[in-house]
């Protein structure tokens, strides 16, 4: 029997370049950029249309093409009424994203252009998904809670629209723009763990609903998107920050993981935390609970100065939306409904210049053995 050499190995994919992108970059050294914009520089000024319609079509929209581009969502927000039917028959503690994952794969033998994986029709199920993944979680969370679904409000944008269907109260300009910002930061990160599973499934020419399932599924877990529902009860065991540093130099002596620090990529600090931490802090003084940008500051200052490790996104954004007044199962859908939009985008570019992904593995079991016969 021959054997190969032995290949080189990097665990996770730490650092492997495993595909070519135009929609996302992350820059190490602390910068973020879609389609060759500074996400930073737009971030808190563009409707989250405008920079979903930037994801998937490669420059920004016209005055024209965004109000477009936003009365087709908005048209295609209302879920079939057999999706909704099955909402009702879940568990009530069914978690948010168990409801949105189901959702979105039942959602696929409804749409007609399901297994059309052109570009153009790829770029239309982008879209109806953008619209319905929302939906699955508002609507789903309601009924959860007991409540019914409330109708649309086609004339509210995305942000606007997320507050509404939760609560049934038009959001102020000044909380809008807030969601606007953060879907923003969230729309896309390159080939994260979601986003490389939605490639890895399209890359086998699944449809975009498989794909999006698929990304739906590895959000969830709490080393990524999970990342800040887990960060909140973190903070809220902390409870006041005077006890920061004593709760995190004991968590680290038992060798605990630590969530909201640390990154696969960004080596000097995530570049989406100033402007979350600025989101906190306006959040703190308009509900005075200023406590927890305090905890988190003094987080920051002990695990730089134990470990030498900057904070993610997840740390701040944790009480942002405990503060906007989300529950903390909440945390990652809404991290979905902004994401969506990048996860299509990848998945339209994987289609359009499709290679079959399937990497090789190490293996390290036991040799070549003889088979001594059937047991006598």
């Amino acid at each position: 029997m021959t054997t190969e050499a032995k290949p080189q190995y990097s665990p996770g994919l730490a650092g492997v370049i495993a595909g070519e992108t135009a929609i996302c970059w992350v820059d190490p050294n602390a910068g973020l950029m879609y389609r060759g914009y500074d996400i930073h520089e737009m971030g808190d000024k563009a409707t989250f249309e405008e920079v979903a319609y930037l994801l998937l079509n490669g420059e920004l929209p016209n005055g024209k093409q965004l109000n477009d581009f936003k009365q087709q969502i908005a048209a295609e927000r209302a879920l079939p009424k057999e999706v909704e039917q099955m909402m009702q028959l879940l568990p009530k503690d069914t978690h948010p994203m168990d409801v949105l994952r189901t959702g979105v794969s039942m959602l696929a033998p409804f749409d007609k252009d399901l297994n059309d994986h052109s570009h153009d029709a790829n770029v239309r199920k982008a879209i109806r998904l953008i619209a319905k993944v929302m939906t699955l979680i508002t609507d789903g969370f309601r009924i959860s809670q007991g409540q019914k679904p409330l109708p649309e409000k086609p004339e509210l944008s995305q942000a606007a629209n997320f507050f509404y269907k939760l609560d049934g109260k038009v959001p102020e300009d000044w909380k809008t723009r807030m969601m606007d910002t953060i879907f923003n930061l969230y729309a896309d990160h390159e080939f994260n763990a979601s986003t490389f599973a939605a490639r890895v499934t399209a890359s086998t020419l699944a449809d975009i609903y498989a794909a999006v399932t698929s990304a739906c599924g590895t959000l969830k877990g709490p080393l990524h998107g999970g990342a800040n529902e887990e960060s909140m009860k973190m903070l809220e065991d902390i409870g006041t920050p005077d006890r920061a540093e004593a709760w995190l130099k004991k968590q680290l002596a038992a060798k605990a993981k630590i969530m909201g620090f640390g990154h696969r990529v960004y080596k000097e600090g995530d570049s989406r935390v100033p402007v979350m931490r600025e989101i906190a802090r306006d959040l703190g003084k308009r509900t005075g609970k200023e406590n927890w940008v305090a905890i988190c500051e003094k987080l920051e200052e002990v695990m730089d100065r134990e470990k030498g490790l900057c904070a993610n996104v997840d740390l701040y954004a944790a009480p942002v939306f405990w503060m906007m007044g989300f529950k903390p199962e909440l945390n990652t859908p809404l991290f979905a409904a902004s994401r969506v939009a990048g996860w299509c985008s990848h998945v339209v570019e994987q289609h359009d210049h499709n290679r079959l992904i399937r990497p090789r593995s190490l293996y390290v079991g036991p040799q070549l053995r003889k088979y001594p016969g059937p047991p006598k």
